[in-house]
């Protein structure tokens, strides 16, 4: 019988990427981590033992918890967010579970430093259209979901990277760019470790509308075009970002859900004619 205090690595793995996730705590000690240090993808690394002091200041509604194995480590802190008003729940099995699954797991090393706040930070060229859309949605469904985007002249993107302890992003000569064929959102589903078949085909639509390519998948062609409709909308480069994680949610569900479904109109009727 389910634990009311736990979830599922089944229901988690259906929640994780999506804008519905639950925060993700890792509170694996230093030394569990240390072996394996790697994270569920969008997880935020927490000290365990100092719950007390942290977890009044946790940004969330909800949480799940994870630790090695979903025993007490993960239990104590998610009693303790619930004290704390937020809904949280350990995840059954813990980390080990997760792994055991094949279920993707994001390497540390690969996550820029993170900033004061907790928040890794990225700058890329200003005026985005597609792979600088796309790619700050994956970091934020996927990496890190307070990750901070930083849009600038792009003469001054490595200048600024530098002296901001930012990452810089799809501009040349840099690690978090373009790969021969590849482009900076490949790169990133690589790297990351997060090359889920609906990721992969979602990489190839972006690819093929960043590069001109939109023989690689049928979708690319709609992608290009509301990107580029995006752009036109928005003269802000922020608010073109919010607006453009909701069209990359949708691509991704699609991805991941729907590329089976089809659309016929208008419908049979019972009795009617077919």
């Amino acid at each position: 019988m389910p634990s009311p205090t736990t979830i599922s690595i089944e229901k988690l793995s259906r929640l994780y990427g999506t804008p519905g996730c639950p925060t993700l705590v890792d509170v694996r000690t230093d030394q569990d981590f240390a072996a394996a240090p790697r994270l569920v993808p969008g997880s935020v690394r927490k000290s365990h033992s100092s719950v007390p002091d942290w977890a009044g200041d946790l940004d969330a509604r909800q949480a799940i918890v994870i630790c090695q194995q979903g025993r007490k480590l993960s239990e104590g802190v998610a009693a303790w967010l619930r004290h704390h008003g937020i809904a949280a729940e350990a995840l059954e099995g813990g980390y080990e579970a997760w792994a055991a699954a094949a279920l993707p797991t994001v390497p540390e090393e690969r996550i820029p430093p993170r900033d004061a706040q907790g928040r890794s930070v990225w700058v890329t060229r200003a005026r985005p259209k597609i792979d600088r859309i796309a790619c700050p949605w994956l970091i934020r469904r996927f990496v890190d979901p307070h990750a901070v985007f930083l849009f600038v002249a792009p003469q001054e993107v490595e200048a600024v990277a530098e002296r901001f302890g930012a990452a810089p992003f799809d501009v040349e000569n840099v690690f978090w760019s373009h790969r021969g064929e590849l482009c900076t959102f490949d790169v990133m589903v690589e790297e990351f470790g997060i090359g889920t078949e609906p990721l992969l085909r979602l990489a190839r639509i972006v690819r093929g509308a960043d590069t001109a390519r939109l023989d690689l998948e049928p979708e690319a062609s709609g992608l290009l075009a509301a990107s580029l409709g995006l752009s036109r909308m928005f003269s802000d480069d922020l608010e073109q970002l919010d607006a453009g994680l909701a069209l990359y949610d949708a691509f991704y569900r699609w991805a991941r859900d729907a590329t089976a479904e089809t659309h016929n109109w208008p419908s049979a009727k019972a009795g009617g004619a077919r």
